[in-house]
């Protein structure tokens, strides 16, 4: 959980503010890692994207109170931290369907009512949050401390603690310099690194492969194929034992092959036909998954997280929530329904005059 180094830090906003310096390319260029700091406070990025935005309103505001006596990063990071306690308030804690309650067999599942978008831990983009474009070994540890399980396993920390481990496990801040921006003791801050480290053991998500694997390449690969072909063969070929499938907004999840692919084949037939997009989400692969609505027209349905291990799918997270794919910066539509020719408009036009 370092994925930081200490070059990483010496960036824009590290030092104090240079007279020449501009205020707003400062803000902009710690978006980023208010975005990452936020979305693990928060566990959602609709939340974190609120919280950054509104910590840049209220540094801008306070610019000229900036006195360049911490860095622009602690100012902005102190800004940030007190934003996202203010929004912690709620005494809800957004968590997985897998925290929720135990499976469920396929034979005996309902999907229910949808539950509220704060329930669940939500996903985000691995370039809002990580610099994709790094250094391999720093991307890689990076993306481990996106990953669903992390996100979730840290809404179970207090705030200070939840804070205290993302700036000095994550974001490889000391000790000092957290007491500095929590106006805490180092003492009390290392206190709470320590039983926020406790805490998080019992939540060790199993170890995921590496993007850059070509096995993982491979794997994600063959899923895509098997998905969009509905090849229940190919696709119960490449879950491990203990898969798992979940759809958010609702607590349904279903454990095992033999039930997810049930699934597949009975009550989520529907997705056959379907289209996948390629993406990269929280630390895994992922795919944007649009509906077939009308022969060659595909319109937003999921965000799939596609979690992997040992050369297996583990986790098959689906996120129904078509708002998602703006946010995504994805396409609205995949439409490839055949142009209507001159002929076909001309008659067109003329079927609505007649009308």
């Amino acid at each position: 959980m370092q994925p930081a180094t200490a070059a990483s830090r010496r960036d824009a906003a590290s030092g104090p503010v240079r007279p020449d310096a501009s205020f707003d390319h400062l803000l902009e260029a710690s978006r980023r890692e208010l975005t990452g700091y936020c979305y693990r406070m928060l566990g959602a990025a609709s939340e974190a994207e609120d919280a950054v935005q509104e910590t840049m309103i209220k540094a801008w505001s306070r610019r000229d109170t900036f006195a360049g006596q911490s860095s622009l990063r602690t100012w902005l990071f102190r800004i940030a931290h007190n934003v996202c306690v203010d929004m912690l308030r709620s005494p809800q804690r957004r968590a997985r369907p897998m925290d929720l309650g135990p499976s469920t067999r396929t034979a005996d599942a309902v999907l229910g009512a949808p539950l509220t978008e704060g329930t669940f831990v939500q996903p985000i983009r691995d370039d809002r949050v990580i610099d994709t474009s790094g250094d391999p070994a720093v991307v890689a540890e990076a993306r481990d401390t996106v990953r669903l399980a992390f996100i979730a396993a840290l809404q179970h920390l207090p705030p200070l603690q939840r804070s205290a481990l993302i700036l000095c496990e994550v974001l490889r801040w000391s000790a000092a310099e957290v007491a500095d921006l929590l106006d805490a003791t180092t003492a009390s801050i290392n206190s709470a690194l320590q039983r926020a480290r406790k805490t998080m053991a019992g939540y060790e998500p199993s170890a995921g492969m590496p993007l850059e694997d070509p096995a993982h390449r491979d794997l994600l690969a063959k899923y895509l194929r098997a998905f969009e072909s509905y090849d229940m063969d190919l696709l119960v070929s490449l879950l491990r034992d203990d898969v798992v499938l979940s759809m958010p907004p609702f607590d349904l999840w279903l454990s095992g092959p033999d039930d997810v692919i049930a699934w597949f084949v009975g009550k989520g037939s529907v997705c056959e036909g379907g289209r996948l997009l390629p993406l990269g989400v929280n630390g895994a692969g992922g795919f944007a998954n649009y509906h077939l609505v009308e022969p060659g027209l595909w319109k937003p349905w999921a965000i799939q997280v596609i979690e992997t291990a040992g050369g297996r799918i583990i986790g098959h997270h689906n996120f129904l929530y078509p708002e998602l794919f703006d946010d995504f910066g994805l396409p609205p539509v995949i439409d490839e329904r055949p142009a209507a020719s001159p002929a076909d408009a001309d008659r067109a036009g003329t079927a609505d005059e007649s009308r």
